[in-house]
């Protein structure tokens, strides 16, 4: 690491996509690996390599992510950082048994509140699901925000290769709605139907699978109408959107001639165009994505109130990133946003 970054002048810096672990859940997923209890190749290649590797990387990483206490200050002293916005780590309990996930989740989020009450000025929280059962998920979105003081629901996109546009699956966003949570998708590896490719070229986490499969879950979102039955959910997405600002024209050109052509049977009309719900109903965070271009491209397409930093620790801790996003080329009034307000208005900090 280089210099300390100093604290900045005018906001604090909310980091908005922080992961930990238990450490009941990590030890459960070496119980699993070892045992080959779960068969999702994106589980077994990506958390396999941090569970099992010896390298200073994967040994860093498993070390912080479980850390809820005096290093993970630390790192955020060193970093600037004034506060975590703390969620349980991809791929949560969405690789587990149905019954065994709600109660794991039920534990992982009695923790997070009580490292939280420990520490209320520097770490909020994404209450954690199990959406393989979604009533139970609900009365756990619920219990989050009422008796726990969550802020948020933290998805880890896919479940065992489900996807949430399913309706089987809205109670969860009920639940999230009806409780002012907004809904972090965060990414998951491709599932076994679509890893393949990824896994054969090395591509299937963060470098470019993860982008995929969660802006493929968006878009399924947006297209099956979730947002015209849920007007008020808001989402979040990290690391920019997982490239979907980039794509606004071409999503609303290639849907409205889906849509006319009748090709598909299930892709109805929406009462906005994809691009709307992208700019009305997500929030967009900078995390793994501290590169000028990009952040200010994003803030130009869809709105310098809709754009959030996040670091994306401890799998990307970067302070020097810190440094050059306070550096950015937007008004004294615009960073507070992006650092600060913007945070606290989504989350309601």
């Amino acid at each position: 690491m280089t210099e300390r970054i100093l604290p900045a002048a005018g906001y604090r810096r909310i980091a908005t996509e922080e992961a930990f672990i238990t450490p009941e859940l990590h030890q459960m997923y070496r119980d699993q690996i070892a045992s080959g209890g779960i068969d999702d190749p994106g589980f077994i290649s990506l958390m396999g390599y941090y569970l099992t590797s010896t390298s200073e990387r994967a040994t860093t990483v498993s070390e912080r992510l479980q850390d809820l206490g005096a290093r993970r200050l630390a790192d955020m002293d060193a970093a600037g950082i004034d506060m975590q916005i703390l969620s349980l780590t991809s791929p949560g309990v969405q690789v587990l048994k149905a019954d065994i996930a709600v109660a794991m989740v039920r534990s992982a989020n009695d923790q997070l509140a009580e490292a939280i009450t420990r520490n209320p000025a520097r770490f909020a929280g994404l209450v954690a699901i199990a959406p393989q059962n979604p009533a139970e998920a609900a009365k756990e979105i619920a219990r989050g925000a009422t008796r726990l003081g969550l802020k948020g629901v933290i998805i880890n996109s896919h479940t065992q290769g489900e996807y949430l546009d399913n309706p089987k699956f809205w109670p969860i966003f009920e639940a999230a709605e009806a409780s002012g949570l907004p809904v972090y998708l965060h990414p998951n590896t491709p599932p076994p139907k679509m890893i393949a490719p990824f896994l054969e070229s090395g591509l299937d986490g963060a470098i470019y699978g993860f982008a995929v499969e969660t802006g493929l879950h968006t878009l399924r979102l947006i297209t099956q109408g979730v947002f015209d039955r849920f007007p008020k959910l808001t989402l979040v997405l990290g690391h920019l959107g997982e490239a979907l600002p980039f794509w606004l024209s071409r999503l609303d050109y290639m849907h409205r001639g889906t849509v006319n052509s009748k090709r598909y049977d299930f892709m109805k009309p929406l009462q906005k165009k994809v691009s709307d719900y992208l700019r009305e109903n997500v929030y967009y965070t900078t995390a793994g994505m501290g590169w000028e271009p990009a952040i200010t491209f994003t803030q130009s397409v869809i709105g310098m109130h809709r754009v959030m930093y996040a670091m994306d620790y401890p799998y990307q801790y970067v302070p020097e990133e810190v440094s050059a996003q306070d550096a950015l080329p937007i008004s004294d009034a615009d960073k507070k946003k992006f650092f600060q307000t913007t945070a606290e208005q989504v989350f309601r900090l």
